[in-house]
């Protein structure tokens, strides 16, 4: 189950319909937090179904989305955009009541994937691990240490590691300036304990986990968002060089964490692997990307690339595997 090649991806796919007959609009930017790694991601989306033959439209989505659509009529829409609207179910909605088939997950998926806390009680359902977490006001957090140092705060439904806070030791707080910036989510913000260890994703594509990879951080040792996206801020190692019994354990959970939240296409699952303190170490997984990034430093091109897929053989996938009642 566990091997390469997802299905559909054998060397040599072809998509079923013709690439001069398929109009696909690529949704990019939009207002969210992501809005510049979303106009990489479908720039570089847009260039490559361009190679492939297929008719292209870029938009750079807005408010008045459905109107554009109506008039566009595409066979496709490639959904490239990250964040908040464009992730979370919101834009699926405004896809779903055209018709138009679209990439990536579906409403409720991507609702409950763009959620952490929702998205981990899916998880531990499963019996995937993850790390305890609380959900605090801003109020409540600053009055005093949650949980023992280290930890981390974050956004409840954010991507990217937008607004990210690592609190290490007793002597360290949250400066007031972090939580007034932190977008907030029903009121409040998840904490959660910190995992040392070593950064690890799994991109899985049609229920089949392709290859983990391991991201190293080349600024200090955290993966955020400057080093997930400035050239030169991390670099990949693909195939992870971790011991195989751990490798497919972390593609055992990847697909299952896809499954529980009823993903379609192709996610990423991020994890940290902790190899002290137990036998085979601790794995715990952080959250489920619907939509991952496809810039010129994004993982899942990365791991496609490993397990022998182009670019552009993996984005004609996305495009022939996208639908409606997604």
């Amino acid at each position: 189950m566990f091997d390469d090649e997802p299905a559909g991806m054998a060397r040599g796919w072809q998509p079923r319909r013709l690439p001069s007959e398929t109009h696909v609009v690529v949704l990019m930017g939009g207002w969210s937090a992501e809005r510049e790694v979303s106009l990489s991601s479908g720039r570089a989306v847009a260039e490559a179904l361009r190679r492939c033959g297929y008719k292209v439209t870029e938009v750079d989505a807005r408010p008045d989305i459905m109107h554009e659509m109506v008039e566009l009529k595409p066979d496709v829409v490639f959904n490239a955009l990250h964040g908040t609207w464009g992730e979370d179910g919101k834009v699926q909605g405004v896809l779903e009541t055209l018709g138009l088939p679209y990439t990536h997950s579906g409403v409720l998926a991507s609702a409950l994937a763009m959620d952490k806390h929702r998205s981990k009680i899916m998880f531990e359902r499963v019996g995937i691990p993850v790390a305890r977490h609380l959900l605090l006001t801003p109020e409540e957090l600053m009055q005093k240490h949650p949980m023992t140092p280290p930890y981390v705060v974050k956004p409840v439904a954010e991507g990217s590691s937008v607004g990210v806070v690592v609190v290490r030791k007793e002597t360290d707080c949250v400066r007031p300036e972090a939580l007034r910036d932190m977008p907030l989510h029903e009121g409040k913000i998840m904490v959660e304990r910190f995992v040392p260890g070593r950064e690890l994703t799994c991109a899985v594509m049609g229920d089949v986990a392709l290859g983990v990879l391991e991201i190293v951080p080349l600024k200090g040792n955290f993966y955020d968002y400057e080093s997930k996206y400035a050239e030169g801020g991390s670099e990949h190692i693909c195939p992870a060089e971790i011991p195989e019994k751990v490798y497919r354990r972390i593609q055992q959970y990847a697909v299952k964490a896809h499954k529980a939240l009823g993903c379609r296409g192709v996610t990423r699952a991020d994890f940290r692997f902790n190899e002290s303190g137990k036998e085979d170490g601790e794995v715990v997984i952080l959250e489920v990307n619907t939509q991952p990034g496809m810039t010129p430093t994004s993982l899942v091109p990365d791991i496609a690339k490993e397990a022998g897929h182009s670019f552009e053989e993996l984005v004609s996938w996305m495009v022939d595997d996208a639908s409606v009642n997604r």
